[in-house]
Protein backbone atom coordinates (compact mmCIF):
# COMPACT_ATOMS: atom_id res chain seq x y z
CA UNK A 1 0.00 0.00 0.00
CA UNK A 2 2.79 2.78 1.23
CA UNK A 3 4.40 1.42 -2.68
CA UNK A 4 1.44 2.79 -4.24
CA UNK A 5 0.92 5.60 -2.46
CA UNK A 6 4.47 6.79 -3.34
CA UNK A 7 3.75 6.11 -6.48
CA UNK A 8 0.29 8.24 -6.54
CA UNK A 9 2.51 11.19 -4.86
CA UNK A 10 4.25 11.01 -8.14
CA UNK A 11 1.23 11.32 -10.24
CA UNK A 12 0.90 15.16 -11.85
CA UNK A 13 -2.53 16.43 -10.10
CA UNK A 14 -4.88 16.25 -13.34
CA UNK A 15 -3.86 12.29 -13.70
CA UNK A 16 -5.25 12.15 -10.22
CA UNK A 17 -8.24 13.70 -10.73
CA UNK A 18 -9.20 11.87 -13.47
CA UNK A 19 -8.06 8.70 -11.57
CA UNK A 20 -10.07 9.57 -9.10
CA UNK A 21 -13.19 10.30 -11.47
CA UNK A 22 -12.97 6.46 -12.48
CA UNK A 23 -13.44 5.13 -8.94
CA UNK A 24 -9.75 5.01 -7.61
CA UNK A 25 -10.14 5.49 -3.84
CA UNK A 26 -6.44 5.70 -3.54
CA UNK A 27 -6.23 8.43 -5.57
CA UNK A 28 -8.61 10.18 -3.71
CA UNK A 29 -6.69 10.22 -0.73
CA UNK A 30 -3.82 10.98 -2.39
CA UNK A 31 -6.02 14.48 -4.01
CA UNK A 32 -7.29 14.81 -0.37
CA UNK A 33 -3.35 15.26 1.33
CA UNK A 34 -2.16 17.36 -1.24
CA UNK A 35 -5.17 19.61 -1.89
CA UNK A 36 -6.92 20.12 1.89
CA UNK A 37 -4.31 21.35 3.55
CA UNK A 38 -3.63 24.00 0.94
CA UNK A 39 -7.57 24.68 0.62
CA UNK A 40 -7.95 25.19 4.59
CA UNK A 41 -4.60 27.31 5.30
CA UNK A 42 -5.92 29.92 2.50
CA UNK A 43 -8.93 30.56 3.86
CA UNK A 44 -7.64 30.31 7.03
CA UNK A 45 -5.73 33.56 5.54
CA UNK A 46 -8.25 35.03 4.11
CA UNK A 47 -10.54 34.45 6.76
CA UNK A 48 -8.56 34.45 10.21
CA UNK A 49 -11.42 31.93 11.62
CA UNK A 50 -10.32 28.30 11.94
CA UNK A 51 -13.78 26.83 11.69
CA UNK A 52 -14.50 28.94 8.97
CA UNK A 53 -11.64 28.20 6.86
CA UNK A 54 -12.23 24.35 7.56
CA UNK A 55 -15.76 24.30 6.19
CA UNK A 56 -13.98 26.29 2.74
CA UNK A 57 -11.99 23.96 2.57
CA UNK A 58 -14.40 21.06 2.51
CA UNK A 59 -16.91 22.89 0.64
CA UNK A 60 -14.03 23.20 -1.92
CA UNK A 61 -12.70 19.84 -1.60
CA UNK A 62 -16.72 18.84 -2.50
CA UNK A 63 -16.34 21.02 -5.38
CA UNK A 64 -13.79 19.24 -6.42
CA UNK A 65 -14.71 15.81 -6.25
CA UNK A 66 -18.16 17.12 -8.30
CA UNK A 67 -16.11 18.53 -10.98
CA UNK A 68 -13.84 15.38 -11.24
CA UNK A 69 -15.86 13.34 -14.13
CA UNK A 70 -16.32 16.77 -16.16
CA UNK A 71 -12.80 17.88 -15.77
CA UNK A 72 -11.75 19.21 -19.27
CA UNK A 73 -8.14 18.24 -19.29
CA UNK A 74 -5.74 21.01 -20.41
CA UNK A 75 -7.95 24.09 -19.38
CA UNK A 76 -6.74 24.93 -16.29
CA UNK A 77 -3.90 23.55 -12.88
CA UNK A 78 -6.67 21.81 -10.79
CA UNK A 79 -4.68 23.49 -7.74
CA UNK A 80 -5.62 26.69 -9.79
CA UNK A 81 -9.17 25.95 -9.86
CA UNK A 82 -9.46 24.73 -6.04
CA UNK A 83 -7.67 27.98 -5.13
CA UNK A 84 -10.25 29.93 -7.67
CA UNK A 85 -13.07 28.26 -5.62
CA UNK A 86 -11.89 28.75 -2.58
CA UNK A 87 -10.99 32.54 -2.79
CA UNK A 88 -14.87 32.64 -3.75
CA UNK A 89 -16.46 30.69 -1.05
CA UNK A 90 -14.11 32.98 1.02
CA UNK A 91 -15.52 35.82 -0.27
CA UNK A 92 -18.93 34.92 0.12
CA UNK A 93 -18.20 34.37 3.68
CA UNK A 94 -17.01 38.00 4.13
CA UNK A 95 -19.71 39.27 2.23
CA UNK A 96 -21.92 37.91 4.81
CA UNK A 97 -20.19 38.82 7.70
CA UNK A 98 -19.40 42.72 6.92
CA UNK A 99 -19.18 44.46 10.35
CA UNK A 100 -18.77 41.69 12.40
CA UNK A 101 -14.88 41.74 13.96
CA UNK A 102 -12.72 38.89 13.31
CA UNK A 103 -11.04 36.52 15.43
CA UNK A 104 -7.47 36.86 15.47
CA UNK A 105 -5.24 33.87 14.28
CA UNK A 106 -3.02 32.79 17.21
CA UNK A 107 0.57 31.24 15.96
CA UNK A 108 2.05 27.82 16.77
CA UNK A 109 4.31 28.58 19.51
CA UNK A 110 7.88 27.10 19.45
CA UNK A 111 9.64 24.95 21.65
CA UNK A 112 13.28 26.95 20.76
CA UNK A 113 12.00 30.37 21.67
CA UNK A 114 12.39 32.33 24.96
CA UNK A 115 9.03 33.33 26.25
CA UNK A 116 9.77 36.83 25.59
CA UNK A 117 10.12 35.42 21.86
CA UNK A 118 7.68 33.84 21.80
CA UNK A 119 5.54 36.92 22.65
CA UNK A 120 7.02 39.28 20.03
CA UNK A 121 6.75 36.47 17.69
CA UNK A 122 2.65 36.66 18.32
CA UNK A 123 2.64 40.12 18.76
CA UNK A 124 4.05 40.52 15.14
CA UNK A 125 1.48 37.83 13.71
CA UNK A 126 -1.34 39.48 15.64
CA UNK A 127 -0.21 43.22 14.01
CA UNK A 128 0.26 41.60 10.51
CA UNK A 129 -3.01 39.59 10.34
CA UNK A 130 -4.41 42.53 11.61
CA UNK A 131 -3.26 44.73 9.16
CA UNK A 132 -3.71 42.22 6.61
CA UNK A 133 -7.57 42.06 7.41
CA UNK A 134 -7.44 46.10 6.58
CA UNK A 135 -6.31 45.70 2.88
CA UNK A 136 -8.98 45.63 0.07
CA UNK A 137 -10.21 42.01 -0.34
CA UNK A 138 -8.17 41.30 -3.83
CA UNK A 139 -4.83 42.83 -2.61
CA UNK A 140 -5.18 40.48 0.53
CA UNK A 141 -5.89 37.29 -1.94
CA UNK A 142 -2.69 38.29 -3.96
CA UNK A 143 -0.39 39.33 -0.81
CA UNK A 144 -1.28 35.44 0.55
CA UNK A 145 -1.28 33.38 -2.46
CA UNK A 146 2.41 34.95 -3.46
CA UNK A 147 3.81 35.28 -0.09
CA UNK A 148 2.08 32.72 2.51
CA UNK A 149 1.36 30.16 -0.50
CA UNK A 150 4.26 30.31 -2.82
CA UNK A 151 2.07 30.63 -5.72
CA UNK A 152 3.85 32.27 -8.99
CA UNK A 153 2.28 35.45 -10.18
CA UNK A 154 0.86 33.62 -13.23
CA UNK A 155 -1.19 31.40 -11.03
CA UNK A 156 -2.02 33.96 -9.14
CA UNK A 157 -3.38 35.77 -12.16
CA UNK A 158 -5.25 32.48 -13.04
CA UNK A 159 -7.23 32.19 -9.52
CA UNK A 160 -8.04 35.60 -9.33
CA UNK A 161 -8.45 35.95 -13.24
CA UNK A 162 -6.89 38.74 -13.67
CA UNK A 163 -3.58 39.86 -15.77
CA UNK A 164 -0.14 38.85 -14.58
CA UNK A 165 0.92 42.71 -14.02
CA UNK A 166 -2.40 43.26 -12.12
CA UNK A 167 -0.71 40.62 -9.90
CA UNK A 168 2.27 42.55 -9.65
CA UNK A 169 0.42 45.95 -8.89
CA UNK A 170 -1.78 44.44 -6.18
CA UNK A 171 0.83 42.41 -4.37
CA UNK A 172 2.85 45.79 -4.44
CA UNK A 173 0.09 48.52 -3.45
CA UNK A 174 -0.62 45.55 -0.67
CA UNK A 175 3.17 45.57 0.74
CA UNK A 176 3.20 49.13 0.55
CA UNK A 177 -0.06 49.61 2.48
CA UNK A 178 1.10 46.99 5.02
CA UNK A 179 4.61 48.81 5.41
CA UNK A 180 2.79 52.16 5.90
CA UNK A 181 0.58 50.57 8.62
CA UNK A 182 3.03 48.57 10.70
CA UNK A 183 5.74 51.29 10.06
CA UNK A 184 4.77 53.00 13.10
CA UNK A 185 5.04 50.00 15.29
CA UNK A 186 8.68 48.80 14.88
CA UNK A 187 9.90 49.86 17.98
CA UNK A 188 6.71 48.21 19.60
CA UNK A 189 7.12 44.68 17.46
CA UNK A 190 10.79 44.88 18.54
CA UNK A 191 12.35 45.83 14.87
CA UNK A 192 15.41 48.40 15.46
CA UNK A 193 17.35 49.30 12.34
CA UNK A 194 20.71 48.00 12.67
Amino acid sequence: MSNARATLSEVPEEELLVLYANGDRAAARALTELFAPKAFAFAQRLLSDRAEAEDVAQEAMLRLWKIAPEWRRGEAKVSTWLYQVTRNLCTDRLRKRRGVGLDEIAEPLSDAKSAEEVMQTEDRAKALQLAMETLPERQRAAIVLRHFEGLSNPEIADVLEISTEAVESLTARGKRALAKLLSGRRDELGYTDA
